[in-house]
C-alpha cells in the first residue's frame, strides 16, 4: 500500500507539471529518473572502447547546437533491434543494432544529432505536458517501476522495447530531422548520412521487419521523409557540404568492437 500511494503522490505531480511549463532543472531531473530506469531494464553496453568512442561523437553534435549547456550522455543499448531514443534533459541511446547497420560515421551521427534535437527542441517534454489524468500517471509508473513488464503496461509503453515515449507525431520528426541536418553541417560531418540511413533502415523493412519494427514504432518513416532531408541539404550551398566527414577510421574500429562484444541478451519477455 505504501508504494501505491507514493507513486499516486507522484504522477498527481507529473499531472500538475502537465497543466505548466517545465523549467530545464525539473526536465533534467525527470530525464535522471528515467535513465536511472532505463538503466535498471535494459541491457547497456559498458565496454569502455564503445562507450569512449560513443560519448565522444554525440558530445562532438551536442556541442554543436545545445544553446541550454545540458550535460549530455551517450550510450549504447546491448539490443539486435534496430532503434534509438532520447529522454529529456538530455540522455541519447541508440541500440547496437542500428551501429551495426550502419556502414558509415555520418550515418549513426545522423540518428544521434535527430534525438538530440528531440531534446534541445524539448518534444519529449511536450509529449509528458500533453499527458492528462491517468495517462500521466502510467507514464510516471512505465519510467519508476516495472509495470510496463505487463501486457496492459507494454501496449501504452513500450519499456523493452525502448520506445519510452508515445510515437512523435510527423512534425516533430521532420523538426529534428531538420535539426539534425543542421547540427551534422556544424559539427563537420555530412549530413547525406541521414537519409541514406533512412533508406538502409526502409530497406531492411522489407527484408527483416521484425528487427526495425521498434522504430518504426516510435518514428513515422517514410520516402517522403527521406525527399524532404534531401531537400534540406539541398538548400545548403555546395561550399558549406565541401569536406565534411561521410567515414572515419575510428568509427570503423568502434563498429568492429561493438560487433566483436558478445551477442545481445534475448529480450526480457512480459510477465503477466
Amino acid at each position: 500500500m505504501r508504494f501505491r500511494t507514493s507513486w499516486m503522490v507522484v504522477a498527481g505531480g507529473l499531472a500538475l507539471l502537465a497543466s505548466c511549463a517545465i523549467s530545464q532543472q525539473q526536465e533534467v531531473e525527470m530525464g535522471a529518473g528515467t535513465a536511472a530506469q532505463v538503466s535498471a531494464e535494459l541491457p547497456l553496453i559498458r565496454d569502455a572502447a564503445v562507450v569512449n568512442y560513443i560519448t565522444a561523437l554525440g558530445n562532438q553534435l551536442a556541442s554543436a547546437t545545445d544553446l541550454r549547456d545540458l550535460t549530455w550522455q551517450f550510450t549504447v543499448v546491448d539490443s539486435k533491434e534496430v532503434n534509438a531514443f532520447a529522454v529529456p534533459g538530455g540522455w541519447v541511446y541508440v541500440n547496437r543494432g542500428l551501429i551495426e547497420r550502419a556502414t558509415t560515421m555520418s550515418e549513426v551521427a545522423g540518428v544521434l544529432a535527430h534525438e538530440i534535437g528531440h531534446v534541445t527542441q524539448r518534444h519529449s517534454v511536450q509529449q509528458l505536458q500533453q499527458a492528462q489524468g491517468a495517462n500521466a500517471g502510467l507514464l510516471l509508473m512505465c519510467t519508476l517501476t516495472k509495470v510496463c513488464e505487463s501486457g496492459t503496461g507494454q501496449a501504452a509503453i513500450n519499456l523493452g522495447g525502448t520506445a519510452l515515449f508515445a510515437k512523435f507525431s510527423r512534425s516533430d520528426e521532420a523538426e529534428a530531422d531538420a535539426e539534425a541536418v543542421a547540427t551534422t553541417i556544424k559539427a563537420g560531418i555530412s549530413p547525406a548520412g541521414i537519409p541514406a540511413m533512412f533508406r538502409t533502415l526502409l530497406a531492411a523493412r522489407q527484408t527483416a521487419p521484425g528487427a526495425v519494427d521498434a522504430f518504426f514504432a516510435s518514428h513515422p518513416l517514410e520516402e517522403d521523409r527521406i525527399r524532404s532531408t534531401e531537400a534540406l541539404i539541398a538548400a545548403y550551398p555546395a561550399s558549406q557540404l565541401r569536406g565534411l566527414a561521410v567515414d572515419t577510421q575510428a568509427f570503423q574500429t568502434f563498429r568492429r568492437r561493438l560487433q566483436s562484444l558478445p551477442p545481445s541478451p534475448t529480450p526480457k519477455q512480459p510477465s503477466g
